[in-house]
């Protein structure tokens, strides 16, 4: 929000998800985010970050990145990921600019926020990890 963080992404995602995860609904205070992930290697992040580190439901390290001015939530990295760094696809100069392909952590789910219908949907983690 502030603007005291940049990031700039090569290229194009390695996957686009819609998680509904507990873990996601309390960090952002709603029913799911959506999420991009980059390999860290096509990332460079300037500015200053704070983290908040916590584990997983798979019981690894997640990490969450946010700006230590304002608060905003900028990416998480973690011990499932490994070399990609998960992106809020909201802190992007360009939201549009990527689409969902996959909805994630469904059975977490909130009874009133819907799927996408169209979205191939995974009881927990996509079948890649």
């Amino acid at each position: 929000m502030c603007q005291a963080v940049r990031y700039e992404l090569e290229g194009e995602p390695e996957w686009v998800w819609q998680c509904y995860c507990r873990d996601c609904q309390l960090a952002t205070g709603t029913g799911h985010t959506t999420i991009a992930g980059f390999h860290k290697d096509r990332v460079k992040v300037s500015g200053p970050i704070a983290n908040y580190t916590t584990t997983g439901d798979t019981g690894g390290r997640v990490s969450r990145h946010f700006c230590p001015t304002c608060a905003s939530r900028l990416f998480t990295t973690g011990d499932l990921p490994g070399p990609l760094m998960i992106f809020q696809s909201g802190t992007l100069d360009d939201p549009n600019s990527v689409s969902p392909t996959a909805a994630i952590y469904v059975k977490d789910k909130l009874d009133w926020d819907h799927v996408d219908p169209a979205l191939p949907q995974f009881p927990g983690m996509e079948d890649r990890y």
